[in-house]
């Protein structure tokens, strides 16, 4: 399948030159308007380098470009005849865990940077952690700064060897090692010359081949209603259809489904993507679902199959990632946003809080601060159908929203 779209976000700690390396991959992929690069090489020679900054490109915000570090999220988009690709470029200061939070939750793939010269340093363990924790399928670690300890093979093969013992705690089943220089672009886009020693892949064409066709689930059939499309015009006067998006499995016209949470059986009578009729359906594709029988159903319901449904309850355990700046207690009240349903919910246990860094669990919390990460349980007004994070990502997350601000305060994975 031809130019699928690759989702990854960029994780690092400050000045590993996350937004350089993506600088260079716009810029060697031939990805860069010529204005784009016009702008760049002035704002470079303004400030007096001899070279053209290619994270300036990324570098959005004014702050950023002032300080030269990236506080929001950063999206970027490209595309190579093979493939296209969207690019999070997230901050690596500890107190923007909740942005790495955000970029991370829909990425197929963690791009994770490390400074030649430094190893793995505290927001190494941190980013590294959080994808396993979003469950990002694929990571590739990006030995950087290879220029400044002069293409030594021994300085990339101990931050290999330090990487794995790490990693071998974390649930990332697929992990590569390439070593780079992002600001002279060795193994971004073409191979280097310098580390001959270095037999792999670039970093481009790992992005353009890693396999992501199986990091959606098609096994467990779920569809969460966004909208019922009712046209009332003469020509569909009787047309009632479900719209929204796969969120896993694979549906076809003759189906028995199950809707929740009422519970009624049907039978798939077409599915339209467009004004198209389709044979099947599968995650991610958006179309409209009509069935067989007139039975109720609303935004926020979920299409599955009888014999594999989701879980339907209402106390919820999940590791949940506080992203407001004012503390939680017990028994704070949110709007829980869950796929398209929204319910109100409590907070009713802190069961513990992770140490990012050493991954110890601290015991009896009475509260959460901005980034900490923590496993608690929710207890919603009504049922919530939900599958474990892990099974899928999109029927397994969820969002906390303020009552009275409509802040989005904390993003969790059920557990």
């Amino acid at each position: 399948m031809t130019n699928q779209l690759l989702r990854f976000t960029t994780a690092g700690s400050v000045d590993d030159g996350k937004s350089t390396l993506i600088g260079r991959l716009l810029f060697d992929s031939k990805s860069i308007f010529e204005d784009q690069l016009e702008a760049v090489e002035a704002s470079s020679a303004k400030k007096g380098f001899d070279y053209v900054d290619l994270s300036l490109l990324t570098d959005g915000l004014k702050s950023e470009r002032e300080q030269g570090i990236t506080i929001d999220v950063a999206y970027r988009y490209f595309a190579t005849p093979k493939r296209k690709f969207i690019i999070a470029d997230t901050p690596g200061h500890i107190q923007y865990t909740r942005n790495m939070v955000t970029g991370a939750s829909t990425a197929n793939l963690a791009l994770i940077l490390i400074d030649a010269r430094k190893g793995l340093v505290e927001q190494t363990h941190r980013h590294s952690f959080i994808a396993s924790l979003l469950k990002i399928p694929h990571v590739i670690v990006c030995v950087n700064k290879m220029d400044l300890v002069n293409y030594d093979e021994s300085v990339y093969d101990k931050i290999v060897e330090d990487y794995k013992a790490f990693s071998s705690k974390l649930e990332v089943s697929d992990i590569q090692f390439v070593p780079i220089s992002a600001l002279v672009g060795d193994n971004v886009v073409n191979r280097s010359e310098k580390m001959d020693w270095y037999q792999g892949a670039t970093l481009l064409h790992m992005l353009e081949s890693v396999h992501i066709e199986s990091d959606y689930n098609h096994i467990d059939s779920r569809f969460p209603v966004q909208y019922v499309v009712r046209p009332q015009s003469k020509e569909y006067h009787d047309f009632r259809g479900y719209a929204g998006r796969v969120a896993g499995g694979i549906f076809r016209p003759g189906d028995d489904v199950l809707v929740l949470p009422s519970g009624f059986n049907s039978k798939i009578k077409e599915i339209f993507f467009g004004e198209q009729k389709m044979s099947e359906a599968f995650a991610p594709m958006s179309v409209t679902i009509t069935l067989e029988d007139e039975i109720d159903i609303s935004r926020g319901d979920i299409i599955a199959k009888p014999n594999n449904h989701p879980e339907t309850e209402q106390d919820i355990d999940l590791m949940l990632c506080w992203m407001n700046q004012r503390p939680v207690n017990l028994s704070g009240k949110f709007f829980v946003r869950h796929t398209t349903r929204e319910v109100r919910g409590v907070l009713k246990e802190i069961q513990y809080k992770l140490d990012i860094n050493t991954l110890q669990r601290v015991e009896n919390v009475e509260q959460l601060t901005m980034n900490e990460i923590a496993r608690v349980k929710i207890r919603t007004a009504q049922p919530l159908c939900y599958d474990s994070y892990r099974k899928n990502r999109i029927t397994g997350s969820l969002i906390l929203v303020d009552e009275g601000t409509n802040e989005t305060v904390a993003a969790g994975m059920i557990v």
